[in-house]
């Protein structure tokens, strides 16, 4: 069994140092540990610090591409590796490199293939009181997009296991925390949850500059990966809410046009018909969406397979020898 611990890191030269040096070196069911830095760009000369430190693995972008990039070519870096779990952890050391245990036990135990560390965030003590309460509504928002129960969704302390990272495709360009766990909700994979500590704060979050950006990329990255995971039932939503509208000015006119002898609300009657047009297209879109998604989850196995083939190298079978009364094929003659 590998465990293999990834840390996504973009000029994090002076912390660095502190979080190697909080992961565990033996683990209980695991064979070998080893460490592998995504430096995603960096200026400060994290690539060389982390060598210095004795990183087994770097993978390095010459330019910087965003966390959901590095995360991604660090999965597929453990993937190829041969990581039977994947950790993820953040190079601030914000969480606690002692609970890595109890965050694969139960990858290890075969109960889960994704396990999310819950941070709790109303202990968290440099989180505002403003941010733990955005924390609560979003992961509550996740939970009803994914259908998991993950208190804290956007943990990036978390354990998955090679089934769950041959099967993660990140399309963003923001975060992964989010879309992996709509994704692997929709996936029908075993999602679970343990309670982590965190450690003291050591620095600003360099994800976003303010709560207003967080929040208006969180809430188009969870309606973007839902559409693309449900879209019939994303736009039958919409559909229905046009629809409602267009009836309801409708009925109005027509309530209007009974019991009034002048006639007029004509522009009622107009919008009530475009609403019912419009409601109609966008239903139309749906089920265009549903066959596009349909399509894609042919695409996701497809490129599963041949991520298996190329992590997994098996030899093919040796054929199998004929029994001694089964029939042969006839054998041409030798023309020399």
């Amino acid at each position: 069994m590998k465990l293999i611990i990834q840390i996504p890191c973009y000029n994090e030269r002076e912390t660095l140092a502190e979080t190697l040096n909080d992961l565990p070196r033996q683990i209980e069911g695991v064979d070998a540990i080893e460490t592998l830095v995504i430096d995603d760009g960096s200026t400060d000369g994290t690539n060389q610090h982390a060598r210095e430190l004795g990183v087994n693995h770097v993978v390095r972008f010459s330019r910087n591409r965003g966390l959901a990039k590095g995360f991604m070519a660090g999965i597929d870096a453990c993937l190829r590796l041969g990581a039977d779990v994947i950790v993820n952890t953040d190079a601030d050391n914000q969480y606690c490199g002692a609970d890595i245990p109890k965050l694969i036990r139960p990858i290890l135990d075969g109960t889960a293939d994704m396990v999310i560390g819950d941070r709790q965030v109303d202990t968290v003590q440099h989180f505002s009181t403003t941010k733990k309460k955005l924390q609560k509504f979003g992961s509550w928002v996740v939970r009803q997009a994914s259908g998991t129960t993950v208190p804290d969704a956007t943990s990036g302390f978390r354990a998955v296991s090679r089934e769950a990272a041959l099967r993660m495709f990140v399309t963003s360009e923001f975060t992964y925390t989010l879309e992996t766990l709509i994704q692997a909700g929709h996936a029908h994979l075993a999602v679970t949850a343990v309670p982590i500590r965190t450690n003291p704060k050591t620095r600003d979050s360099r994800l976003f500059r303010s709560i207003g950006q967080y929040l208006r990329r969180s809430a188009s990255t969870i309606i973007r990966i839902y559409t693309m995971y449900r879209p019939l039932k994303a736009f039958l939503y919409l559909a229905t809410l046009l629809f409602l509208t267009g009836t309801g000015l409708g009925a109005r006119f027509l309530y209007f046009h009974l019991t009034e002898e002048h006639t007029g609300h004509i522009q009622s009657l107009i919008l009530a018909a475009i609403l019912l047009i419009v409601g109609f297209v966008v239903l139309l879109g749906g089920l265009l969406a549903d066959l596009v998604s349909a399509n894609r989850k042919l695409l996701e196995d497809a490129i599963i397979r041949l991520r298996r083939l190329e992590y997994d190298p098996r030899p093919l079978p040796a054929p199998r020898p004929p029994d001694a009364g089964e029939e042969q094929p006839p054998v041409e003659p030798d023309a020399r």
